[in-house]
């Protein structure tokens, strides 16, 4: 099971940087009342809470499907319906590419020369293509498809439909009407999740089987720490902590950049994910928290004079790992020079734990709070948990900050924007806003 300390948080470990545990004491009111509304399902969108219970049979079947018949496996999304399915690719199957069949590629832009690059090395007669978007209407998920869709039959002809598979909404939008038009394979993202917090639906799920990974041990970890997590009790929730403690850094501390920090490579494109909902998730209503993604010890070399010197506005999340499940020793060589002969005889698994503890003691010593989520190892089962405490976590804290976490506003407006320049109808007012600041930013020009 994974666990939170958050020790160098508090007031009696940091000082006056910290919190003490009075303040939290004062809050307990305010979080039973955020639990009752998780309970209540105040939100239809606490929906991806239930998918911990989801059936998989059908996404074993397709990905079966998929790896009989496919040598690469396209997966065309955007945000959540990316970011989640290369968090589990890069910390489950590590180098993938290089060592398996299926190959995995993630489109999850429009930069035209990343596509044409993939084009160029995908054989498209033994590949299959995954495109992810639970309204169907993603501008840039649509474009993508479109592209692959003609040059699918290209090559495959009438049998290009066979090498599709769907993960939208059952019943409306763009993309399910295709699925029905043209015979298309499918999965149903549940009504009610949206993209950030759809890692463990099918969105997610599909590629896990597909790589080898048992969907059902994702599921496993996230259905376990949800039992922990549903404690009303803050002092035994770890969700609720996690979330009320990064409030009050806020509220009390003036604490808005939360920089996630990754003892594991792998682990990286997790950071990332974890930044779309975070940022997306509580950025609105002139409030906000900043996510930073990270990793070490790389960014100890990039990033920590920063957060031990700079301004006092940052928290680092820690992720520790306690078993990389292999290991590897520093030969006895060089003995004749003491700068180097010290690491004889240890780890790589030593020495990268060392750089994680001795950074967070450097940072309580200069009194900059930090908290750590310890992994026992990186598998599906603790990749299930991660995924699930964090988006508990982030719905609890949307609660405290009285604001709607599974709505994005801001987004919309940039995509309103873009269907007004791509001449979408129904947009044209849009387009003259687009054309208006068009030339007011001609202006000033050097």
């Amino acid at each position: 099971m994974i666990e939170l300390n958050f020790s160098n948080m508090m007031e009696g470990v940091i000082g006056v940087s910290g919190l003490p545990e009075s303040i939290i004491e004062d809050f307990i009111d305010k979080v039973k009342g955020a639990h009752k509304k998780i309970e209540e399902r105040f939100w239809p969108e606490l929906a991806f809470i239930d998918l911990i219970s989801q059936d998989t049979p059908e996404i074993k079947k397709i990905a079966q499907e998929v790896k009989t018949e496919s040598e690469n496996f396209l997966i065309l999304g955007i945000g959540g319906s990316a970011l989640g399915s290369r968090a589990i690719l890069e910390a489950l199957s590590p180098f993938h590419n290089l060592q398996k069949i299926p190959k995995v590629f993630i489109y999850d832009n429009v930069d035209p020369r990343t596509l044409q690059q993939m084009l160029a090395i995908i054989d498209l007669k033994t590949t299959s293509v995954n495109v992810i978007s639970k309204s169907g209407n993603t501008a840039e998920t649509a474009a993508a498809f479109m592209i692959l869709w003609d040059e699918m039959k290209k090559v495959l002809g009438r049998d290009a439909s066979k090498r599709f598979i769907a993960t939208t909404d059952p019943e409306k939008g763009n993309l399910r009407r295709i699925v029905n038009e043209e015979g298309l394979k499918s999965l149903a993202i549940p009504q009610g999740v949206v993209g950030r917090y759809s890692v463990l639906s099918p969105v997610g799920l599909l590629l896990s089987e597909v790589i080898g990974i048992d969907s059902e041990e994702l599921l496993m970890g996230a259905k376990d720490i949800q039992k922990k997590c549903s404690d009303a009790e803050l002092w035994k929730n770890p969700a609720y902590l996690f979330g009320t403690l990064l409030y009050l850094m806020d509220r009390e501390k003036h604490r808005t950049i939360d920089v996630m920090m990754a003892y594991a490579d792998g682990l990286k494109p997790f950071t990332e994910w974890f930044c779309q909902l975070w940022a997306e998730s509580l950025g609105k209503q002139g409030m906000g928290l900043t996510p930073y993604p990270s990793v070490g010890s790389t960014d100890q070399h990039s990033q920590l004079q920063l957060w031990i010197e700079g301004p006092q506005d940052k928290i680092l999340i820690f992720i520790r790992i306690n078993d990389y499940s292999v290991d590897i020793q520093i030969p006895d060589v060089f003995q004749n020079m003491e700068g180097l002969s010290y690491l004889s005889g240890h780890t790589l698994s030593e020495l990268i734990k060392a750089e994680e503890e001795a950074t967070e003691l450097a940072l309580v010593k200069a009194g900059r709070p930090s908290m750590t989520i310890t992994v026992p190892q990186i598998d599906a089962y603790h990749m299930g948990q991660l995924f699930h405490f964090l988006e508990l976590a982030t719905a609890f804290t949307g609660l405290l900050y009285e604001m709607n976490p599974f709505n994005q506003p801001g987004v919309e407006e940039g995509k309103n924007l873009t269907y007004g320049i791509m001449g979408k109808k129904g947009f044209e007012t849009k387009r003259k806003e687009v054309e208006d600041h068009r030339e007011k930013r001609a202006r000033w020009r050097v």
